[in-house]
């Protein structure tokens, strides 16, 4: 199961939306087999926020799937941690969970008018349940989104009917917005590396997210520069250092970045027929740009790495070819 912190999570049952806007009820999802409650011993069933405890003898309907595609008392699956409850984070049924594909990758959701991003980082377990691993309270059932209290605010809901709404998520990404571009002042964008300087007038797109990390996440590499007075501005964000461009050192898109859950850790980058391994220093922000902060360049694509030369190198492209090249990614 799944626990955000000291306080419990909340049930919001769910309808995944597809790009193409078919809903879940098409899908065939059917049950795995029952397990036979047990009654819980004193105390050891948290029935806070409306949770059941199980019921002696009481057969409960198990799932290894979701349509598609609670209060427990273990850290999160995904990271082996607790989370605050003012933070959008959520748990999903085990078929959407789908054995942690979508660990620390954000989804949207969306009910009574509003819409939240919110990061997964466990599993609602819905193929087992009634023991001591999940609090003594029955298995979910395929369709929930088990959301923290900010997900709840953040939808508008009143405190007295929080704990179990109809509503529909999406990990597509979507655009957030657009920013107009300014004219910098001279001298004040670097276009080193082939880097562009925003243009008067010009929209450019905004993104909150990036596409869902997979084994080959497909990307788009860029050429930066990570040392003073280059390119990539101000110093690297996970650690506020310049870089050598001789390491194998990364950028990521603000959705992969992810409020810089994967600062410092390593990435496997592969194109041309070779990989590497690189280190995720910094964010390539696509929320903002055109600014002085960001050294009047656009805000980033939502599918970008944006690396050293030392990464160009390592996949061996010829000089004459850096700038943009697609390839795949995963975490290391």
């Amino acid at each position: 199961m799944m626990t955000f912190g000291l306080k419990a999570s909340l049930l919001l049952l769910a309808i995944l939306l597809f790009t193409d806007c078919l809903h879940v009820q098409g899908q065939n999802c059917k049950p795995s087999g029952k397990i036979r409650g047990k009654k819980p011993p004193p105390g050891e069933c948290n029935d806070g926020n409306d949770s059941e405890c199980c019921e002696e003898g009481k057969f409960y309907t198990t799932y290894k799937c979701s349509p598609q595609d609670q209060d427990g008392g273990a850290p999160s699956e995904c990271d082996n941690h607790y989370h605050s409850n003012d933070i959008p984070i959520v748990a999903l049924s085990t078929g959407w969970y789908n054995k942690g594909s979508r660990c620390l990758n954000n989804i949207t959701i969306t009910a009574n008018g509003r819409s939240v991003v919110a990061m997964v980082v466990d599993e609602c377990d819905s193929t087992i349940g009634c023991d001591t691993d999940h609090d003594y309270q029955p298995p979910c059932d395929n369709n929930i989104v088990d959301a923290s209290r900010a997900v709840w605010k953040a939808l508008g809901v009143p405190d007295d009917k929080w704990g179990g709404m109809d509503i529909t998520w999406s990990d597509v990404c979507h655009p957030s917005g657009k920013i107009r571009g300014k004219k910098p002042p001279p001298g004040e964008c670097n276009q080193g590396n082939d880097s562009d300087c925003c243009k008067e007038g010009k929209l450019y797109t905004t993104y909150k997210c990036s596409p869902t990390v997979s084994s080959h996440t497909k990307a788009y590499l860029t050429l930066n520069g990570f040392e003073k007075d280059e390119d990539g501005g101000a110093p690297s964000e996970c650690d506020n250092q310049y870089h050598s461009d001789d390491t194998p050192v990364v950028a990521l898109s603000t959705g992969w970045y992810n409020k810089g859950s994967r600062c410092l850790n390593n990435i496997t980058i592969t194109a041309n027929g070779r990989s590497v391994v690189a280190m995720v220093v910094d964010e390539c922000d696509s929320t903002m740009g055109c600014d002085s902060d960001h050294d009047y360049q656009p805000p980033c694509a939502n599918n970008i790495v944006d690396a050293s030369r030392a990464v160009w190198k390592a996949l061996g492209v010829p000089r004459d070819q850096w700038g943009g090249l697609d390839i795949t990614w995963t975490n290391a």
